[in-house]
């Protein structure tokens, strides 16, 4: 919680260990049921077929060991390969949030509030995740402003190439 509020001290809770990094993997079946629920309100009824299901699914395992071993290329280049474990860790972590939050924004979106609510709401949250994956990049590794920049980017990176990929197999 205390990284969710911009505290630098929240990184005390994650060990830069090679165990807490596989530890903090079990968050990826906290995850799994945000993402599909997420996907299944952000598509028409007609779209979700088994196809679909399967790609998206595949997709979502993919997507936490690319972002994983991309990011500890990243490490390498910047020398902070022995807090890779941490930065791992604090990520999983930080992705629980974002379902959390893209579950939230896609459910006001089913109220059909005002379009500038929802316009608005969407604009907070994605600034909202990207501004948190920067603070726990910065925090964890323990490196500079751009330095953690190049993390969220590589991870916008590994995602927008794995959609790609979805959207071609779907």
């Amino acid at each position: 919680m205390f990284l969710l509020r911009g505290r630098k001290d929240g990184v005390r809770f994650h060990a830069a260990t090679l165990e807490a990094a596989r530890q903090s993997f079990w968050v990826v079946a906290v995850c799994a049921p945000l993402f599909l629920l997420a996907r299944l309100l952000a598509q028409p009824a007609e779209a979700v077929t088994g196809r679909f299901l399967t790609a998206e699914i595949f997709g979502f395992i993919a997507s936490w060991p690319a972002y994983a071993l991309a990011s500890l290329v990243l490490c390498r280049v910047v020398n902070r390969q022995t807090l890779w474990p941490r930065l791992i860790s604090v990520w999983n972590w930080t992705n629980l949030a974002q379902y959390v939050l893209m579950v939230g924004l896609l459910v006001v979106g089913l109220l059909q509030p005002p379009a500038w609510i929802l316009e608005g709401s969407s604009l907070v949250v994605i600034g909202y995740v990207l501004w948190l994956q920067w603070f726990a990049a910065r925090a964890a590794l323990e490196v500079d402003g751009l330095q953690a920049a190049a993390f969220v980017m590589l991870d916008l990176i590994v995602s927008l190439l794995l959609s790609g990929v979805v959207a071609d197999l779907s």
